[in-house]
């Protein structure tokens, strides 16, 4: 399964919208790997990249937030933290040997995690900036 950022997923802010096209890159690269044979190989890269990513990224979603005044502010802090913590969490149960199937499906699911919410919450903060 591939992700791209359909109507369904933009939230028409140019910033976040283009932080989201590349987070699917990346995803989009290791499940490309995935379906090569090389999913173990590029998995550490993966979660590596996504720390990063989510810690920039979040933070510029709550400073828009901050600064526009959304009124959803605190519940899309405490996703944004959880996430954090479940991302961190996945990392550290992967052995040293390198990554088994359940954990690169744990970090699928978790990443389907980030698109829900893309889809539900990022949208509504997308409208509320178009708003004000």
């Amino acid at each position: 399964m591939r992700y791209e950022l359909t109507k369904d997923l933009e939230t028409g802010n140019p910033v976040i919208d283009r932080e989201h096209r590349e987070l699917f890159q990346a995803v989009n690269q290791l499940m490309d790997s995935c379906s090569k044979g090389q999913g173990r190989a590029m998995i550490l890269p993966a979660i590596q990249f996504l720390q990063s990513y989510v810690d920039k990224h979040f933070s510029h979603e709550e400073q828009l937030q901050q600064s526009s005044g959304y009124p959803g502010i605190a519940a899309h802090r405490t996703f944004h933290k959880e996430y954090k913590k479940t991302l961190r969490e996945i990392m550290a149960q992967i052995p040293e040997a390198g990554p088994s199937v359940a954990d690169l499906g744990r970090l699928n699911k978790h990443i389907a995690l980030l698109v829900s919410h893309i889809r539900s919450e990022d949208k509504k903060l997308g409208a509320f900036l178009r708003q004000s």
